[in-house]
């Protein structure tokens, strides 16, 4: 154990700081984890590590674990404890015009790997995913072997949904076609010898403004037992050190001076302003996107391994995809620069010009979320989404010029045709997310731009009774 006793309040509150923030994206995934695969009781549990768990079914206002959720497919997860052997994914051939992927994160909130369309193609494969300690024999029907860096992993799988008609085909997908079995069972021998249990800690919920200091104890946990030290982060974790911060550590606050332990609660209000000012000053005007929060450890270095962005990225969309696969242009202000709020008769439209869609691959779309939670809009019709599916199959109207205008109000509008492209906005704050699924390098290079959002003056019409027009 560091002896911080010689810290100053000043030095121990900067490593609290950068720790806070090198420990979020790690303790709130962590959170997550455990509510889907080590809570029995929690309401939205999925089963037991090491299996295969999915349904055939779209996100909803009643799913609250994580912040942001994709309601353009049906997810299945994978929450692997790759200690004692590989897992085995096996996928089986796929439509070639049904996008897919499986996203592998590692306990960094790293994407360390994927297997899908863009990546190993739409056939039949047989995936051996290994931890770093692993040294075993590849069996020769393996297409590929990959490996992460931590032995705690989390494997997401989307696939993609053409309409409501096709729901049973993807369910026959999710529980006759994806396959994850351990590598022992795989080759049919004998499993290698238990690995010693784990007794995993309850997480914190860290909603914005927290200054729990369990934060520390849980990165602890985590560093210690599933996440080898990266040889890029030996210095830092010897400097975290000096205050107990780090794998094979304890982290005891009560131990700490009364001036040490303010400096440390400081230093974790000092992460959560820093997190504020890059969003209102860097994120919010879209000079930092998503293509900077997620992606691998590489790509993080690349861009100068700012940690504050893989905190940013957790809170607000943890386990986001890297941009080759997908693209968030977000909406979190008006063309005026205002915060976007659909209280009263405030109303918004956002208007695709003719050919100017979002280019994707795959497909796009449009998500309504409230704020602060994040999370989908309750709404009567039951519409979280404007989507290019919809478009495909008639759902939507276009513009004279075949251009495509979306209605963003908490009212339902008279209008037939408003009625049609309305997205409902919750009666308060919140935030448009575009998603483009394999997005075109125009999206990717910034050639093509999100339109503006637009604020209705002086105001809008709706079912609601409200007494203003378009």
């Amino acid at each position: 154990m560091a002896d911080s006793s010689t810290l100053t309040p000043q030095e121990a509150r900067l490593i609290s700081k950068d720790a806070f923030i090198y420990a979020y994206p790690m303790v709130d995934s962590y959170r997550i984890f455990f509510a889907y695969f080590l809570w029995p009781n929690n309401d939205e549990y999925k089963g037991p590590l090491n299996e295969l768990h999915g349904e055939a079914r779209l996100s909803t206002p009643s799913d609250k674990t994580v912040q942001t959720p994709n309601t353009d497919t049906p997810y299945c997860v994978v929450g692997a404890d790759l200690r004692a052997e590989p897992l085995v994914l096996t996928v089986p051939i796929i439509d070639p015009r049904r996008y897919y992927s499986i996203q592998l994160i590692d306990a960094y909130t790293h994407n360390f790997e994927y297997v899908g369309t863009r990546t190993t193609g739409n056939g039949a494969g047989k995936y051996l995913l290994a931890g770093p300690d692993w040294t075993g024999q590849t069996p020769a029907e393996i297409t590929a072997v990959i490996r992460s860096e931590t032995s705690l992993v989390l494997a997401l799988y989307r696939t993609q949904l053409f309409n409501s008609d096709d729901l049973e085909n993807v369910e026959d997908i999710i529980e006759n076609g994806y396959k994850v079995q351990p590598l022992s069972k795989f080759t049919n021998t004998d499993p290698p010898s238990e690995m010693p249990a784990v007794r995993y800690p309850r997480p914190v919920r860290l909603d914005k403004g927290e200054t729990s200091l369990e934060v520390f104890s849980l990165l602890n946990f985590l560093l210690t037992t599933f996440c080898p030290t990266h040889e890029s982060e030996t210095e830092l974790m010897a400097r975290f050190a000096k205050l107990n911060i780090g794998p094979g550590l304890t982290f005891d606050p009560t131990e700490l001076s009364v001036e040490l332990k303010q400096a440390v609660e400081q230093g974790v209000k000092d992460g959560w302003d820093a997190y504020l000012e890059l969003k209102k000053n860097k994120i919010n005007t879209q000079e930092v996107t998503a293509a900077d929060l997620f992606g691998t450890r590489q790509h993080l270095t690349e861009t100068g391994n700012i940690y504050l962005y893989r905190m940013a990225g957790a809170i607000l969309g943890i386990w986001g995809n890297s941009v080759e696969e997908a693209m968030y242009p977000s909406y979190y202000n008006d063309s005026d620069g205002n915060e976007l709020n659909a209280s009263g008769d405030v109303c918004y439209t956002l208007r695709f010009e003719p050919g100017g869609l979002p280019p994707a691959d795959a497909f796009w779309s449009a998500t309504m979320y409230n704020l602060p939670e994040q999370l989908l809009v309750e709404n009567e019709l039951e519409r979280y989404l404007i989507n290019s599916t919809m478009l495909d199959n008639n759902e939507l109207v276009l513009d004279e010029d075949e251009g495509l205008t979306l209605y963003i109000q908490y009212a339902q509008p008279t209008e037939e045709k408003k009625r049609k492209n309305w997205l409902p906005a919750p009666d308060k704050g919140f935030f448009i997310s575009l998603r483009l699924y394999l997005p075109q390098q125009e999206a990717i290079n910034g050639t093509w731009q999100k339109p503006p959002l637009k604020r209705v003056k002086p105001h809008c019409t709706g079912k609601s009774g409200l007494s203003v027009s378009f």
